[in-house]
């Protein structure tokens, strides 16, 4: 039986249909083989996404749309501009520092892209930073929006695996902060190599008008952090709250667009979020007809017999995780592998936190990885660029994210560290 799913699965996959459809074809394939009702599924999705946690997904998606419609993205890179945009290479840094202020509130990596390339790739192209660079930049910082909590994907990942959200969000925060800090340090060393431009210097009663004018900005990070890890409210409450600030704060501050416009920017949110719920709901009936296979368990007795140690199968699941990023997107990737891997973990003593952020990093890397990654499509549609001198700029950032991926794989304190210091 698991042979043929396995076929019916690839040869659907094959034939270039949307990955919903590959799941839930898949699933009820099997389940009518099996002759199990089909209803069955429908009530297993119904079941499934009837979850407080899940509802946080559409409310974040929300809350981008929002942020880089309403004029928040542009305050946040005035006010890492006041800061850092004076060294050779600044709007490089700014760059990084914008799209990490920026991950803080919205969790999503392509809005982040979106938001931070529409503003800054022209002023880069401007200020003549080589176009492979200043595309390969934003789109690498634009992955911290899955890393840096909140994250979509860690959501998604705390649903599967039954994991603690405010848990996996803090296990984010350490390795995210790394990210930025090794791609401030290249583009450092870019800068003065090429000899980029720096920032004009500006005067103090600029810079104090820049950082007064960021504040309903940043405070959007504040409301979230405080609101989660001190327990006042719930992931989909602090979502719904994220998002209702982020329109009050695009409508009546910066002015971003119009109140008449708030229909239209709510059903934009609500489409991107309606194809992400899609592929939830499909995915959940597939991870439902692959953990009655006996898949998982036969998965746990064969690492048994062989005598897999953590650190292998840590390996086998980076290389994996490497090639799927090649060909799919990070819900799918996530919500396909995580209900056949994750009974793996407690076997060989693996941590699921720990486990949830090198899975993450993975899912940063199949972002920017040719021929799928969707910021690469993002930032070459934004930037009318060829699809090719993109991926040129995204290399130098892929070797700095394998890097980070050896380091955060085998030094699991890394991710652990801080939520264990807060939760115990």
């Amino acid at each position: 039986m698991t042979k043929l799913f396995a076929v019916v699965f690839f040869v659907l996959l094959g034939m270039g249909l949307p990955i919903w459809l590959v799941l839930g074809v898949s699933a009820g394939s099997m389940f009518a083989i099996e002759g199990k009702p089909l209803v069955g599924i429908a009530q297993k999705m119904l079941d499934e996404l009837n979850s407080t946690t899940l509802l946080a997904v559409p409310f974040f998606v929300m809350a981008a749309s929002f942020m880089q419609r309403g004029g928040i993205a542009k305050a946040l890179v005035d006010v890492a501009a006041a800061w850092v945009g004076n060294v050779r290479g600044g709007l490089g840094v700014v760059c990084v520092a914008a799209c990490a202020m920026f991950a803080a509130i919205c969790g999503s990596s392509v809005a982040t892209a979106l938001a931070m390339g529409t503003i800054l790739i022209p002023a880069m192209i401007e200020r003549k930073y080589d176009r492979p660079f200043a595309l390969g930049v934003t789109a690498a910082s634009g992955t911290l929006g899955i890393l840096i909590p909140p994250s979509l994907p860690l959501i998604l990942y705390a649903i599967i695996a039954d994991e603690s959200v405010p848990r996996l969000f803090l296990a984010g925060v350490v390795p995210g902060l790394m990210q930025a800090t090794i791609f401030i340090l290249y583009v450092l060393w870019y800068g003065r190599r090429h000899n980029l431009a720096a920032e004009p210097p500006r005067s103090r009663e600029e810079f104090w008008r820049v950082n007064i004018d960021a504040i309903p900005a940043l405070s959007m990070p504040v409301i979230i952090a405080v609101g989660i890890y001190g327990g006042w409210v719930t992931t989909t409450e602090t979502a719904a709250l994220a998002a209702a600030v982020a329109l009050l704060i695009s409508l009546f501050y910066y002015k971003g667009f119009k109140a008449s416009e708030t229909l239209s920017v709510i059903g934009e949110s609500i489409k991107n979020a309606g194809t992400i719920m899609i592929i939830i709901a499909t995915a959940l009936a597939f991870g439902h007809w692959i953990t009655e296979s006996g898949i998982p368990a036969a998965l746990v007795q064969f690492i048994r017999d062989n005598g897999f140690s953590a650190w292998q199968f840590l390996l086998a699941i980076n290389l994996m995780l490497i090639v799927l990023g090649m060909f799919l997107e990070v819900a799918s990737i996530l919500l396909i592998a995580m209900p056949i891997l994750i009974p793996v973990l407690k076997p060989l003593g693996i941590d699921p936190v720990h486990f949830a952020i090198v899975v993450t990093v993975n899912m940063e890397l199949a972002l920017i990885t040719a021929p799928v990654g969707l910021n690469l499509y993002v930032l070459a549609t934004v930037s009318r660029t060829p699809l090719a001198i993109v991926i040129r700029g995204v290399n130098p950032f892929i070797v700095l994210m394998l890097g980070l991926l050896i380091a955060i794989t085998y030094l699991p304190g890394i991710s652990l560290w801080l939520p264990r210091l807060v939760y115990g």
